[in-house]
């Protein structure tokens, strides 16, 4: 049995995106220029990197997640897991697969039941959540390769110089997000 509502998928699109790549946070940071946090994420094997820009409060759902900070009352992202436990479903991966106009897009993929249910989703809404529920998250190669493309000439850095001061960042540059 198919999950058939709005903004949900039952089951995968054929891997529409391509392959996919297996990803961590590398770190939180703010850009100097806009006062935006970004969050870094990095490939398994520490050869690509892909900044997403977020919003300050996802920034500080997924700061928090990293910490481990315990918070008074539960935040949205916590909420949403909960009902999902409630519900007897988990959440199974996260993933990154596209970017249309400088936006990314993510899937929240679930099992319910053993029902696969795919959920759209912001990739701050996803990685925060995906954080709380201890599942993989991935990008895919298309998004890397879109993202590369698009920030030709977008950038007083080129890709390849923005990729490379990224990877080099040591822990003591990358920071530890603040609000």
């Amino acid at each position: 049995m198919a999950m058939h509502l709005p903004g949900f998928k039952s089951e995968p699109e054929d891997n529409q995106s391509g392959p996919e790549v297996e990803v961590r946070i590398r770190g939180l940071m703010i850009d100097s220029s806009t006062k935006m946090p970004i969050v870094v994420l990095n490939d398994l094997a520490g050869e690509v990197v892909l900044p997403i820009w977020v919003g300050i409060f996802e920034a500080n759902a997924i700061a928090l997640e990293m910490e481990k900070a315990t918070t008074f009352r539960p935040w949205t992202h916590d909420l949403l897991r909960n009902a999902i436990d409630s519900l007897n479903g988990r959440v199974t991966r996260v993933v990154v697969g596209d970017l249309r106009e400088d936006t990314f897009h993510a899937t929240v993929w679930m099992d319910q039941a053993g029902e696969v249910i795919a959920l759209d989703a912001r990739p701050s809404d996803a990685i925060a959540l995906a954080l709380r529920s201890d599942c993989p998250i991935f990008v895919s190669q298309q998004v890397y390769e879109q993202a590369r493309r698009s920030s030709n000439g977008s950038s007083t850095l080129s890709p390849e110089e923005l990729r490379r001061w990224l990877e080099n960042l040591n822990d003591d540059e990358m920071g530890r997000y603040k609000m």
